[in-house]
């Protein structure tokens, strides 16, 4: 159904409460192929996946308002999916600070408009336009997806528009339409052409080799065997066991589990080939697991969870049974998720990440403003300093 339908002379602009209202076809033809082939997490089938499952919807904090422009033939030409949010959980750009304070001083921060994808830190295309259309013609329409975003956060009476997780390209065209810029930064893993795990050690200081070696080792003498799990080898059995420690993760973490049991199962009967599950068995009893999304050159790690507390088996499970993957297989980079120092000693450089904001209230924008403008300084001479303090020999880092 269309929630609401704005019309040009040419275009027609449309926000839609389902992703279900989008022709899936339609939707991956403005991802793009080598996008959607990349990227999982632009692909109608993970979108659908979370609201078909009831991980997203109104009742959960994320009532979708997808956008998609139209041509006069009704032809979809870009398209960008957005929610309104009644808080600012499952996001991994933090704005809690910016709720607090606006509210505080006698606003209402809550419902905003969220352009991502849920639960789901990783960079990809937010403005997604078709790829047989010309340069030109896709920053006309891209600027069309944003002032729409915005046209609709002002009928909505909404108090700003996030777009959380975009390309640095697509944070530079939100910047020339008055959206505020932040970055962040994660830590991904880079194939440099090794052939083997033990090539990928050999580009490291002996301290930090050592150190990986002694965790692998410690990891898998405890008892535990690790299988990686592909596509139709993943049965309900292993996401009923996956599911439990994914529970028991996010009540200890977080106290939520964003993710509901039936997302797995569409999951796999949708996208069964990006799905990389490595799971771990004490005899034939599933005690651990760690779920990733395989693209066309990465090795995305999403959720972990365990009901066994042995040294370093998070570290082998997530990190280095993904890099082995990557390796096997050729890619080009792991994303191993969000934060985490820890992760640069095992091979996990920092890279930015991107956010924009349009704020409605002048003076709450104005001070907004001024802390991205202290907070992309820290973080960029952050993200340098990590670099330095790397596990790579001298040379290999430069």
């Amino acid at each position: 159904m269309n929630d609401e339908t704005q019309k040009s002379d040419t275009l027609t602009a449309k926000v839609l409460s389902s992703i279900g209202a989008v022709d899936a076809a339609a939707w991956d033809a403005c991802a793009g192929q080598e996008c959607t082939d990349s990227n999982p997490f632009v692909r109608h089938a993970f979108y659908s996946a979370l609201e078909d499952s009831k991980s997203v919807c109104a009742e959960a904090g994320w009532q979708p308002q997808h956008i998609v422009i139209e041509d006069a033939g009704g032809k979809v030409l870009a398209c960008a999916a957005a929610y309104l949010k009644g808080h600012s959980y499952g996001e991994y750009v933090f704005d809690h600070v910016w709720a607090n304070a606006y509210q505080r001083a006698g606003g209402r921060y809550y419902p905003k408009l969220q352009c991502a994808v849920p639960f789901t830190p990783v960079t990809s295309p937010r403005l997604m336009v078709r790829g047989d259309v010309d340069e030109v013609t896709r920053a006309e329409l891209q600027t069309t997806l944003l002032g729409t975003m915005v046209e609709l956060a002002r009928q909505r009476k909404v108090s700003s528009v996030h777009v959380t997780f975009p390309t640095e390209a697509e944070q530079n065209l939100m910047t020339e339409a008055g959206f505020l810029p932040r970055i962040g930064e994660q830590y991904h893993w880079k194939n440099e052409g090794y052939t083997t795990f033990d090539d990928f050690l050999a580009a490291m200081s002996s301290r930090h080799r050592k150190n990986i070696r002694k965790e692998r080792a410690k990891a898998n003498s405890c008892g535990v065997r690790i299988e990686t799990l592909v596509g139709a080898d993943i049965k309900p059995i292993h996401w009923d066991a996956f599911y439990r420690f994914y529970i028991g993760t996010s009540d200890r973490k977080w106290g939520q589990a964003y993710l509901t049991r039936a997302f797995f199962d569409l999951l796999s009967q949708r996208m069964a080939g990006a799905v990389v599950l490595v799971m771990g068995f004490e005899d034939e009893r599933p005690v651990c697991g760690a779920i990733n999304l395989r693209g066309g050159n990465t090795l995305f790690g999403r959720n972990w969870g365990a009901i066994v507390d042995y040294p370093f088996l998070h570290f082998e499970c997530c990190y280095y049974r993904a890099i082995d993957y990557a390796i096997e297989h050729k890619l080009a980079w792991v994303e191993a998720g969000a934060q985490g120092q820890h992760k640069i000693q095992r091979g996990y450089l920092p890279r930015a990440t991107y956010s924009a904001h349009w704020i409605a209230d002048p003076r709450f924008k104005e001070a907004v403003a001024r802390f991205l403008d202290d907070e992309r300084e820290a973080v960029a001479s952050r993200i340098e300093a990590l670099e330095d303090w790397g596990p790579f020999k001298k040379e290999q880092q430069d």
